[in-house]
């Protein structure tokens, strides 16, 4: 039976001849090997499974003298070593400095075979994804779009949306993309044909509007929406402003009048009175109580919004919408009244009105467009004459321009040659204007926008790695960095030969990371990474978490895009991920968390310190906790595989099929406790491998809730939070928990080094890798693994720098 050296490496298992021949082959071939022989003769143990053993001796052929011959493998065996997998739990044990003598032997011999003869990888050709694609559009016309209503959702690998042997094209994707340019075109163009288009923005059902909802919003309101909306030609729109409704459709908060305040561009243009019409109150404030006369009944449902629909003049271009009631300063006498849980909330007409929704509609009445960013960014020239001669060479200048800037490269005579044809056929039928619409809709379906092409120099030899041009290491920065188009001076330089200088890289590196667009890396990278992203899709039970609501889902996610935005902005260690002394909190969330003195809908830096010290970190953020629990409890091993996964860097197996269900009760009734579930679970040696790692990081983080709410009870038992990992460490809640990851700080780092290697290349890791994971982290090490160090690392390895040319 033939059983490969990698199975044996995946059980974790050094059996009967497992290395010892390998090890006595190299010893005997160089004396100086002998310590790393006695270190494996440790690992040699007696080993009474019969697969094991023979994968074992599968082993005699590998040569611990040349150690490069079998990368792949050793490679594996290091991770293994390093992480305290090997030898299996259980099996007698070196000390520390002999895994660590083992390990630097094997790092230094992969590390110098890969230098000396690097192999980087080969991205394939691989298309923008939805994120990339908006920002592009952003870049090139100044034209904020919403991609996920243009384009269909992006396939995910190896945890993120960008990796190209995930990113296919379907023939769905070609008319989207089409569809996409058109739009686009027209919109960044001010085409004067353009119809009237209605769009609606709606606010979420249960989000319970009681204070300022944007900072695009006056203080001293509540409630509301702020909406950043694109208003293609001067003309007249419609506004249509619909109120949130219960349950059963009637509308809530209309006992007394309220003013509904509106704004564009900070500027109030329309001022309502809401409510308080002194109309038939027989139908009560739940929707369960018997119904009010027919004027009442007509009122609630139809009529107090009838007013709320208006038009006016607005000119073309990109505009904030902001719909708020103003806020009424003093309180109601009388108790102060508990916080609706959403069941309550669900069938409520009483309180405050608040906005449901808000559609715009036009243009009407269009009288073209004068000026708007983008047709400053496009019309670069305008004709002096009205004939071919002016327009052809205005025409070439603008398309010339942007396509550099859509290629990423000097664009060709064939390029422009193309771009004029679509331009020539617009021309004719409507004008200049027209005929580069034409042209910039043929631009962004061009493959040579849509994906990022790289191509082997010519003359180079097969399977050799080379370095990739000055402008295609000007892509992956740009498109790492900022997921999106390299900029003018990015591009200058790479045309210029100059960006490969490593201080010249440095520089830009640092520049583009001082940039707002930088902020990519908080939505892309960390949102995919964190799985901060899954929040949109994640519905808590009411029941088991009544207090949940839209505005609680919302600032989770402000919380954890903030805290990840500090530690960029402000260059501090990645370390401090796992054990940074502060959060980022409103009111809402800190009620939540339970930490006083924190008022108001803005979200302000918060220090942890005392009692709240158990929120330090990731770990204690709400974001977290809720994406990696069930909806109507905790999990253990959701948790436990996101420490293993995010934070460790070892994820578990895919769990074996048919997995029985958890037992509520023992033989004799007697209602378990989860600790007693899990422990019964565990006794199946087909689960006991895994779970003996993932559920002593589960249960230490048992504390929080399944949103993220401290407790110290789990229903009528006591949580026990304690631990045992199956090296031996001991720890005991979230506190405990996170001294265990700090002793581990290099594991932890290396899997953050390895997670933004695969988002900056775009494909998964492969094992010779692994020597420029290692290098990128001991460059950094001395700076205290600042995410500078570790940005700058990536750009300047071999794997970001080189390519390996295709096999023959």
């Amino acid at each position: 039976m033939r059983v490969t050296i990698l199975g044996l490496i995946g059980v974790m298992a050094i059996g009967a001849g497992l290395l010892r021949s390998a090890s006595q082959d190299a010893s005997s071939a160089s004396p100086s090997l002998a310590p790393q022989r006695a270190i494996l003769d440790q690992y040699c143990v007696t080993c009474h499974n019969e697969k094991l053993k023979t994968a074992g001796l599968m082993l005699d052929k590998m040569n611990l003298g040349e150690v490069s011959e079998n990368a792949a493998v050793w490679e594996k065996v290091v991770r293994k070593v390093r992480t305290g997998q090997m030898p299996p739990a259980g099996m007698p044990r070196p000390d520390k400095a002999a895994y660590d003598s083992l390990a630097a032997y094997l790092e230094a011999e992969l590390d110098r075979a890969a230098a000396a003869h690097p192999n980087p990888g080969r991205p394939v050709l691989r298309r923008l994804n939805r994120a990339e694609y908006a920002n592009a559009i952003r870049d090139l016309v100044a034209l904020e779009i919403d991609s996920t209503s243009l384009l269909p959702t992006d396939e995910s690998a190896h945890g993120f949306d960008n990796i190209g042997d995930a990113l296919s094209v379907s023939p769905l994707l070609l008319e989207r993309y089409l569809s996409a340019a058109r739009k686009i075109s027209r919109l960044a163009i001010g085409d004067s044909t353009i119809r009237p288009v209605f769009e609606t923005y709606d606010v979420p059902r249960y989000l319970m509007q009681e204070d300022r909802t944007s900072e695009d919003l006056p203080f001293g309101s509540r409630g509301g929406v702020a909406i950043r909306h694109y208003f293609p030609l001067d003309g007249e729109y419609t506004i249509k402003i619909g109120l949130q409704r219960n349950a059963r459709d009637y509308i809530r908060g209309l006992g007394e009048p309220h003013q509904l305040d509106v704004r564009l561009d900070g500027a109030r243009i329309k001022l309502f009175t809401v409510g308080g019409d002194n109309r038939g109150r027989s139908s009560g404030i739940f929707s369960s109580a018997s119904q009010g006369d027919p004027e009442q009944e007509r009122y609630e449902r139809n009529t107090a919004e009838a007013a709320l629909e208006f038009r006016l003049p607005v000119k073309a271009g990109a505009r904030v919408l902001g719909i708020t009631f103003l806020k009424k300063a003093p309180l109601p006498e009388g108790p102060l009244q508990p916080r609706l849980t959403q069941i309550e909330f669900s069938p409520f007409k009483g309180g405050i009105p608040a906005i449901g929704s808000v559609t715009i509609a036009g243009p009407y009445n269009a009288t073209g467009t004068e000026d708007t960013p983008s047709r400053r960014k496009i019309f670069v020239c305008h004709p002096a004459n009205a004939n071919d001669n002016d327009e052809v060479s205005c025409a070439r200048k603008i398309l010339s321009t942007l396509a550099r800037r859509a290629y990423r490269r000097p664009v060709t005579d064939a390029d422009i040659q193309t771009l004029l044809s679509f331009y020539e056929d617009g021309r004719s039928e409507r004008g200049f204007e027209a005929g580069i619409g034409m042209a910039l809709e043929r631009m962004l379906i061009s493959p040579a926008f849509l994906f990022r092409i790289e191509r082997d120099p010519q003359g180079v030899a097969a399977n050799t790695a080379y370095p990739v041009s000055g402008l295609e290491l000007a892509s992956r920065l740009s498109f790492f960095l900022w997921s999106s188009l390299p900029d003018e001076e990015l591009l200058g330089l790479a045309e210029d030969g100059k960006l490969k200088d490593p201080a010249v890289l440095e520089q830009q590196v640092r520049r583009m990371m001082a940039d707002s667009r930088a902020k990519t890396l908080v939505s892309n990278f960390a949102g995919l990474w964190l799985q901060v992203r899954n929040l949109r899709s994640v519905s808590p039970d009411p029941e088991a978490f009544p207090y949940f609501d839209e505005e609680l889902r919302e600032a989770f996610q402000q919380e954890t895009e903030l805290f990840f935005e500090s530690m960029l902005r402000e260059d501090r260690s990645a370390l401090e991920l796992l054990n940074a002394d502060y959060t980022f909190l409103n009111e809402r969330l800190a009620r939540h968390y339970q930490i006083p003195n924190v008022y108001g809908s803005h979200f302000r830096r918060v220090t942890l310190a005392g009692e709240n010290e158990n929120r330090r970190g990731l770990l204690g953020q709400g974001s977290i906790l809720t994406v990696t629990s069930y909806a109507n409890r905790t999990s253990l091993v959701l948790r436990g595989k996101w420490v293993m996964n995010n934070i460790l860097g070892t994820p578990p197996p895919p769990p074996p099929a048919n997995v029985p269900s958890l037992k509520e009760q023992s033989k004799d009734g007697k209602v378990l406790s989860l600790r007693e579930r899990m422990e019964q679970h565990r006794a199946n040696p087909a689960c006991a491998s895994c779970h003996k790692v993932m559920d002593p990081l589960g249960f230490a983080l048992e504390n929080f809730d399944g949103i993220g709410h401290w407790r110290t009870r789990d229903g009528d038992s006591p949580i026990d939070s304690s631990g045992v990992l199956p090296d031996g460490s001991r720890f005991e809640g979230p506190l405990g928990l996170r001294k265990v990851l700090r002793d581990k700080k290099e594991q932890f780092v290396h899997t953050v080094t390895e997670k933004l290697l695969t988002y900056a290349l775009g494909r998964g890791l492969e094992y010779y890798d692994a020597p420029v994971v290692r290098q990128i982290l001991r460059e950094a090490a001395p700076d205290n693994y600042r995410w500078s160090s570790l940005v700058l690392g990536i750009a300047r390895s071999t794997a970001f720098q080189m390519r390996r040319s295709q096999s023959q």
